[in-house]
């Protein structure tokens, strides 16, 4: 409770990873921290917040347990704003970590992350599997994220915008939703924006995640799904030069199949290379 579990409301990055969740979190925060400052600054402050830590110069120096006693509280005040960015919060379900984000746009910094990692090449973490962002949370009961989405949806789906677009759909601790009426409600809403919107399964401009945790959908619209390999920070840098090269709507239909594999043995795959680089 008291805003440190995944709820309705929140926005944030939903990461998948190998086992090691505290070695996750270690190494989301540095990632996003790293990124976060790139496409936004430093983070802002407020003058109470400097005050705690910045030095008081009148306290008497040779008073050592004060001197001690300010250390640790700008250390602590330190620490407690390089969270405010970006709060871990539990998940609800294993091998998943939940960063909620505050004042950002999870789909730009992530996809900046991808991008970035699909030109360099380079590997930046060892334990996290997938990274995506969340840009809206909902009930997950079928009304709830009815009526929520058809609002959620619009800055990408209704006339006079458009495009093609897949749902993929992941459900962790919950059996009552049933994932062939939600792809059939979303999609029903998505085409009831603008009737030019088309499914494309193989390449599509943008991809509807759909991500369930207990009660909780977390939803997001992404581009470059298949470029990217599904979001996947492991898979995303061992793309061969020529697939590099390419755009999404360049990719074949063998290509796009190939990339769009089973979520669980992919994540099998990532999941055994992390743990023989580990040993």
């Amino acid at each position: 409770g008291g805003g440190r579990q995944l709820e309705a409301g929140m926005r944030g990055i939903l990461i998948t990873c190998n086992m090691n969740e505290r070695k996750c979190v270690g190494e989301a925060y540095s990632l996003l921290g790293e990124y976060g400052d790139l496409l936004y600054g430093p983070e802002q402050f407020s003058e109470h917040e400097e005050r705690l830590s910045g030095s008081d110069r009148e306290e008497d120096e040779d008073d050592v347990e004060a001197a001690l006693k300010k250390e640790v509280g700008q250390i602590r005040a330190s620490t407690e704003q390089k969270l405010r960015r970006f709060q871990s919060v539990e998940s609800g379900a294993n091998n998943v970590v939940f960063i909620r984000t505050q004042g950002i746009e999870p789909e730009n910094l992530v996809h900046h992350i991808l991008k970035d990692m699909h030109t360099t090449k380079k590997k930046k973490t060892r334990v996290i599997l997938r990274m995506l962002p969340i840009s809206g949370t909902c009930k997950a009961f079928m009304e709830d994220m009815k009526k929520y989405t058809e609002t959620f949806f619009e800055p990408w789906f209704k006339a006079p915008n458009k495009g093609t677009f897949q749902i993929v759909y992941k459900a962790r601790n919950n059996s009552h939703m049933s994932r062939e009426e939600v792809i059939k409600e979303l999609a029903g809403i998505v085409g009831s924006l603008n009737p030019e919107n088309k499914v494309d399964l193989n390449n599509p401009q943008y991809t509807v995640v759909v991500e369930i945790i207990k009660t909780v959908c977390c939803l997001s619209v992404v581009r470059d799904y298949v470029l990217f390999r599904r979001y996947n920070l492991q898979e995303v840098v061992k793309i061969n030069k020529e697939d590099a090269q390419q755009n999404p709507s360049s990719l074949t239909k063998e290509q796009s199949s190939e990339v769009v594999t089973a979520e669980t043995e992919e994540e099998e795959k990532s999941s055994k290379e992390v743990k023989e680089e580990n040993k």
